[in-house]
């Protein structure tokens, strides 16, 4: 069974809706949530994300919402948190990671964190038992793969090809798969430009899919209510969940 993992933006547009979000992707199909830290410049994520970060922080999200939405929901749903360095380094990273393990938080994904400067973290993740995701991209070399991937834990970040997220680029993965695959037993999940329509394609070789754009292009809908975007953001993952298994 492949898995599929799927990003919200933490607190867009409130705090409860985001538990009742979250809840509800568990009970359709998800396997792992990733909650997203709202930020100002999210870099590696596309318009679609960056607009509901910039409106989450227009809202009001702080960080202390992410670790009340944290508590309601990672005890039923297997979660990780999804931000930028700067989010979590201004908590105290000491002090974060094992707050992340009592919260029952399996893991971060930090997208701007390169694996050289994520090693200093090494004993605090591993000592948590929180994992710090790795990313790896088409521009890495094979000696940079081995490196990154000698380090991973619970899956790696496969950028499907080399841009934001939300696009729809296509591309040929599996060399890139079978060049990481080489080196490391740690499933391997295809993220960037994951939808209802690419997803089958994309899960080809790979271990699961991660899903966000298609996620928030639902909660950025203004002529839905809270109810409609939750149900339609559990028809989706219904249908992914059955596209990368059929």
């Amino acid at each position: 069974m492949k898995n599929l993992v799927a990003y919200i933006t933490s607190g867009y547009p409130e705090k409860s809706f985001s538990i009742d979000l979250a809840l509800a992707l568990g009970e359709s199909g998800v396997d792992t949530l990733e909650l997203g830290v709202a930020f100002s410049d999210p870099v590696a994520d596309g318009p679609l994300i960056e607009k509901a970060n910039h409106k989450a922080l227009e809202l009001g999200f702080k960080f202390r919402h992410l670790l009340e939405i944290s508590k309601a929901v990672a005890p039923k749903v297997d979660t990780l948190w999804m931000g930028y360095f700067n989010s979590f380094y201004q908590q105290n990273m000491d002090k974060l990671i094992p707050h992340a393990k009592e919260l029952g938080v399996k893991g971060l994904i930090i997208p701007d964190l390169p694996h050289e400067e994520a090693l200093a973290y090494k004993n605090l993740f591993a000592t948590n038992d929180v994992a710090n995701i790795s990313f790896v991209a088409p521009t890495d070399s094979e000696n940079r793969i081995k490196d990154i991937v000698s380090d991973s834990n619970k899956f790696i970040y496969m950028v499907a090809y080399t841009g934001i997220t939300g696009s729809g680029i296509s591309e040929d993965l599996q060399p890139f798969l079978e060049s990481i695959k080489k080196y490391t037993q740690t499933p391997v999940y295809v993220g960037f430009g994951v939808n209802k329509s690419t997803a089958r394609s994309k899960v080809k070789g790979a271990d699961g899919v991660i899903v966000g754009s298609a996620f928030i292009d639902i909660l950025l809908k203004e002529n839905l209510n809270y109810a409609q975007k939750i149900q339609e953001c559990s028809d989706l993952a219904k249908i992914l969940k059955n596209e990368i298994n059929s």
